[in-house]
């Protein structure tokens, strides 16, 4: 539940100027060329000490584009690994419903084969369409001047034509470098790990038990392909489900966004890894907008992954189950509402495992399944992505 009943007598207006500079600095407008429609989003003037903050979107339904940007230069190279170009690794709609009662995560696979519209830099250069995996379109927009927030702009573009989301410009893009220490700054997350788990290509050792992940481990945790479960892409979604989770339940348990100490020191690693927009930018935007869902436990937020299927070659497609998704986004219906139980084989032909060809981007072969697993679609009864394990607590 969100703390900010004591907003007033906890944030002083010193620490919430300070913290609000921060992380307005790095807000990005990326309205004249992401594609969205050109409705203004309120921004919240900086709320007094002694207010509580108010929601300026209040009654509106929000959709944010969440991007895990896997940009691997600086910091990041150090962290993951050099490597030419950009991606995005995750790709994630977050719905925020407008009563204020359901938060909403879905989460696109990065190999799923999308149409990418042409898409536009901040000074009028354009790309080619094309056919290619989702996290191509990062690289594409990305690629005009290398700026984030190009790159976070043609995602955007490229999944409202696919889905019919739009995000009226909201977004948040986090690089390795981000996701280490924003973790980091909240002292650890707490996460139940099934079984051991080892991939020694993300540099992960850990043991199955409830364990406290530093910076280091977590972001090595959301990485790891290799060596865990089939070695793709789609069973690491689950992981970084739940990994969003952690970090949500350990920032609100220590009151992250109201007492003055841990909310400076959660901005200023927020502040030096994100990007995000203008509106999300501002403090007294994100601190009405939580408040506004204070009633709601983050284990009642529904996360899932978009209803995928292989095709004959075996790339990743989504299915036409898919579509009641994104309607139930647009209609601001509740994802529960969306009941599947059997996987739509019959969009896309399962592929003969022999067949496939490893991704000639990946310097190891990738072991397929021949069609997803059942928990990979939505569920009439709990409409998650994931079968969650039991935790080894001896």
């Amino acid at each position: 539940m969100v703390a900010v009943a004591t907003f007033g007598a906890t944030i002083g207006a010193a620490s919430l100027q300070r913290a609000d500079s921060l992380l307005s600095s790095r807000g990005r407008d990326i309205s004249a060329i992401d594609g969205s429609k050109d409705d203004d989003a309120a921004v919240a003037e900086p709320a007094s000490s002694d207010d509580a903050p108010a929601d300026p979107d209040a009654s509106e339904a929000l959709n944010i584009l969440i991007v895990g940007a896997d940009v691997r230069s600086g910091e990041n190279a150090a962290l993951g690994g050099y490597v030419d170009g950009s991606r995005a690794d995750v790709t994630i709609i977050l719905h925020i419903s407008a009563d204020r009662s359901r938060v909403e995560m879905v989460s696109i696979p990065r190999d799923t084969i999308v149409d990418i519209p042409s898409c536009e830099s901040f000074d009028g250069a354009t790309s080619r369409s094309s056919t290619e995996k989702i996290n191509a379109a990062f690289n594409k927009g990305y690629s005009f001047s290398e700026t984030v927030e190009e790159g976070v702009a043609c995602t955007s573009r490229t999944v409202t034509a696919l889905t019919g989301v739009d995000f009226d410009h909201q977004f948040i893009a986090a690089d390795f470098a981000g996701f280490k220490d924003m973790v980091d700054a909240l002292d650890g997350v707490e996460m139940c790990i099934p079984y051991d788990m080892v991939s020694e290509k993300a540099e992960l050792d850990l043991s199955a038990g409830y364990q406290r992940l530093d910076g280091t481990q977590a972001l090595s945790l959301a990485r790891a392909r290799y060596g865990l479960d089939d070695g793709t892409d789609l069973m690491r979604i689950q992981r970084q489900q739940e990994l969003i989770k952690a970090i949500l339940r350990k920032a609100l348990s220590i009151n992250a966004f109201t007492d003055p100490g841990v909310l400076t020191g959660f901005v200023n690693a927020a502040a030096s890894s994100l990007t995000m927009s203008t509106e999300l930018g501002s403090l007294s935007f994100d601190l009405g907008l939580l408040y506004s869902i204070r009633d709601l436990d983050v284990d009642d937020m529904t996360m899932l992954t978009a209803p995928w299927a292989y095709d004959a070659q075996g790339q990743v497609h989504l299915t036409s189950q898919a579509d009641s998704v994104w309607q139930a986004i647009i209609d601001d219906t509740p994802l529960s509402d969306v009941g599947s139980t059997n996987p739509d084989n019959a969009t896309f032909e399962a592929a003969d495992p022999a067949t496939i060809a490893p991704d000639p981007a990946d310097d190891e072969a990738l072991k397929y399944l021949p069609i997803p697993p059942e928990s990979a679609y939505v569920t009439a009864a709990t409409s998650q992505a994931a079968v969650e394990a039991a935790c080894v607590t001896g």
